[in-house]
Formats: structure tokens, C-alpha cells, sequence
């Protein structure tokens, strides 16, 4: 079979590989890929924006299914398009995108099916924004959580312990810091637990957890910094306990098919669930509709069943049929940056030691690389590369992928050096 898979990032790197390894797959394509997938797989030169030039190429090349990545091109209704052609494919509807899409849709779809999640209010303007913050922590609140409304890359949002930053951070959306994605935002009470990843595969009928994870948003050490895509993850996430999982299962889940078939969504796809494990409970701090990004490169590095027989599976409703079998040992994946990052960076500087990294035995999962014009591999993109390792326990795991990252330089690069210690601390409090 002939699979093309829509993206350039580390999430598309790590599909590729995973997908590779099926039995039924003759050849992997991803368009557009980067510099690492192209060393792998073959890329197509069509953006994931060009929704019509990418259906037209999947059928003239006669591909027998297509896994979307990133969640502009679902957003925009990639899975409508491909559908109209009687192609294959794996992801939700343009409708069921809102999830991620859109802050208000999700919240007020949480809300009508019982979903726990954090008391909100959303705004069209600034001005009675900025007056809901000042009343709320002038009424003790001790945080506020601000998003623009719709996608923004993982940036369009800020945990304020004060007015002024909250307030600054709207003016920033209504000012057209992140595009039209801040023309509304969404304010929430703060919530204050330990944060974890649970990605689920949805086929309508069916809605099944993966392995737990837990991702590393902030820039740097000890969680402080500024909010990104995420610096590295690791799975299992020990916070999730068999009763966390149930309680995402029954009260989270299980609601979201609910609403989902009563809404009439066509969800045949990922639902990544961002929540947060409070003394009050499991409650939802945001939806996506892919796989989360660093959080796949961990997840699926221990996934040892047939991903494209499970992902043909949802498509076609019979998800309950599918084996999802995982390794025991954990994976750590840490990302690698560049410098400056999240905020503005320089690109082009030669990437040195990916192969001295590789030796190691960690996978180097590439994000945001191209080639100059003398062939070799530089940074292009914020995020730049994902190494990933697994362990015989989650200290071996986070050893072995830094090991790797040892060996990888560029101009400017950095990560974060303590991906994995909430797992750590979990296993000296467990001792």
C-alpha cells in the first residue's frame, strides 16, 4: 500500500517511521516533509494549505491512505476534501476540527456534555476583558489563564499570576499578535495540579486511550519560561494512575463520544485531551484533534502493534477491532531548539553529530531542518529536532536520550536539561 502522510514536523517524522514498519506498506510519502524525512521517505513539494493540489496529487499517485499531521490543514477541512475524492484518510471532519479550532466551541461543547474544565467567559472585545480579569483577582483569584481564540501554534496562551501581564496579553490578541486567532479569547480560572497528555483514538462508534504521556511546555528547567510547542515528553505518565485513567475515561471520554455522535461530528481521527490532575479531580484544559507534538515521539516509540491496520480501522467505524499493544519500557523524547526560541531565532546553521547520535541507539526525529546549498542539514524552524530514547525504567530512558543530545550542535541550540523529573519524583515519592 502506498501511504502519504500530511506535515513537515517531528509528528510527521515519527508517523512516517511508525507507519513504515507495517506490513501492508509498500511506500511512505510526506508532503511536505523536511531535511530528516527526506533522508527516510520521499516528500512531495505541496503545502499543507493547498487542500485541492494535495487531493489531486493523492489520486493521480493512486495513494491508498493518507494520515494528516499538523491541525491547520484538518481546520481548514482536509478530511471533507479528501473524502469527496473517495480517498481514505485519518483524521475529523472540518466540523469536528472546531475542537482544536476554536477556544469558545470547545469550552461550550465541554460544558452542554458534562465534561469537567475550568470555570471561563469569553470576549469579542478588550475593554470588558481586561475588566474581567481586574474583578477576578481583585476577588483572590490566585491565577487566570488567557487564549486566543483560535489556532496560534501552540503560543496564543498565557498563564498570568497578575492583571497587568493578563491584560497585556489581550491587547496582544486584539492587536493581531497571533492573526485572526485573537479576534476572541477565552479567560479561565486558573487550575493548579500536574498537567498530563491523554491521546485517544475516536472512530465514531468508539473511543479507546493510548499510552499516557506527559509534555514539558514551558522553555525552560523547572517549568519556568515562556509557553511553547512543548520541549519534550515522556510515556507512561506515572500521574496517571488506573484511577486518573479511569476517571478520564468515564467522565471525559466517554462524554465526548456523547456529544460527539449527538452533534453529529464525523470524528474518525485523534483526539488529544490536555488535562489537569487537581485535588478536585481530572478536568480538561484543551482539546486538539492530532497527536500532540513532542508527545507522539514518546508515545509511539513504544507502540509495537501495526499502526496503519489500526489507523484503517477507525476509518472505517471498527476501532473496537484494533490491537493496541505497548512496550513496558519508557520513552523520553527531548526536543532541541533554537536559540531565542519561542520568541524570534536565526536559522541556517549546520546541524553537527545527528549521526554520532543515531549511534547511540536514540531516534533523532526531525522537526525544523532543510538543507543549504552545499547539501547539509541546518536549522529552520523553532522547534528543530526530537530525540527520542527508550529505557529499561524512566532514569535509563532520560540517560540514553540525552546521551544523544550530547552529540548534537548548532550555532544557538538549546533544550531543556530535566525532561522527565516529574516522573522521577513520582518514582522516589512511590519508594
Amino acid at each position: 500500500m502506498k501511504v502519504l502522510v500530511v506535515g513537515s514536523g517531528g509528528r510527521e517524522h515519527v508517523l512516517c517511521w511508525t507507519l513504515a514498519k507495517s506490513k501492508n506498506v509498500d511506500k511512505v510519502f510526506c508532503a511536505p516533509g523536511n531535511a530528516g524525512i527526506a533522508q527516510e521517505f520521499e516528500c512531495v513539494n505541496i503545502k499543507v494549505s493547498e487542500l485541492e493540489k494535495m487531493a489531486d496529487w493523492a489520486v493521480a499517485n493512486k495513494i491508498d491512505f493518507t494520515v494528516v499531521g499538523p491541525e491547520a490543514p484538518l481546520c481548514d477541512g482536509i478530511v471533507d476534501v479528501f473524502k469527496s475524492r473517495g480517498l481514505a484518510i485519518f483524521g475529523p471532519s472540518k466540523a469536528a476540527a472546531q475542537l482544536e479550532g476554536s477556544k469558545t466551541f470547545a469550552k461550550k461543547f465541554m460544558e452542554k456534555y458534562n465534561i469537567p474544565t475550568a470555570r471561563a467567559a469569553e470576549f469579542d472585545t478588550p475593554a470588558p476583558a481586561k475588566d474581567y480579569v481586574n474583578k477576578e483577582f481583585a476577588n483572590g483569584e490566585k491565577g487566570i489563564v488567557v487564549k486566543a481564540d483560535g489556532l496560534a501554534a501552540g503560543k496564543g496562551v498565557l498563564v498570568a499570576d497578575n492583571a497587568k501581564d493578563a491584560c497585556d496579553f489581550i491587547d496582544l490578541c486584539f492587536e493581531g499578535g497571533f492573526g485572526g486567532a485573537g479576534n476572541r479569547v477565552l479567560i479561565e480560572e486558573c487550575l493548579f495540579g500536574e498537567e498530563t497528555s491523554v491521546l485517544a483514538l475516536v472512530d465514531g462508534n468508539t473511543i479507546r486511550a493510548l499510552a499516557s504521556s506527559q509534555d514539558h511546555k514551558r522553555a525552560y528547567d523547572q517549568d519556568k519560561g515562556p509557553n511553547t510547542g512543548g520541549m519534550g515528553a515522556y510515556s507512561p505518565a506515572p500521574v496517571v494512575t488506573e484511577a486518573v485513567l479511569a476517571e478520564v475515561e468515564k467522565n471525559v471520554l466517554d462524554n465526548v463520544l456523547v456529544g460527539l455522535q449527538a452533534e453529529k461530528l464525523d470524528f474518525h481521527g485523534l483526539l488529544f485531551v490536555g488535562a489537569m490532575v487537581t485535588d478536585k479531580g481530572v478536568k480538561v484544559l484543551e482539546f486538539n484533534v492530532r497527536f500532540g507534538d513532542p508527545e507522539v515521539q514518546a508515545v509511539l516509540s513504544r507502540f509495537e502493534g501495526d499502526l496503519l491496520d489500526v489507523m484503517q480501522k477507525v476509518a472505517a467505524g471498527k476501532l473496537a477491532e484494533a490491537d493496541l499493544i505497548w512496550s513496558a519500557e519508557p520513552a523520553v523524547c527531548v526536543v532541541m531548539a533554537s536559540g531565542g526560541y519561542p520568541g524570534d531565532y536565526e536559522k541556517g546553521f549546520v546541524i553537527t553529530g545527528l549521526a554520532e547520535a543515531a549511534a547511540t541507539g536514540a531516534k533523532v526525529f526531525h522537526a525544523g531542518t532543510a538543507l543549504n546549498d552545499k547539501g547539509e542539514i541546518v536549522n529552520s524552524g523553532g522547534r528543530v529536532l526530537g530525540v527520542t530514547a527508550r529505557g529499561k525504567d524512566v532514569r535509563s530512558a532520560i540517560e540514553n536520550a540525552y546521551k544523544a543530545v550530547d552529540c548534537i550542535k548548532w550555532n544557538g541550540g538549546f533544550c531543556r536539561r530535566d525532561i522527565g523529573y516529574h516522573a522521577l519524583e513520582h518514582e522516589a515519592a512511590g519508594k
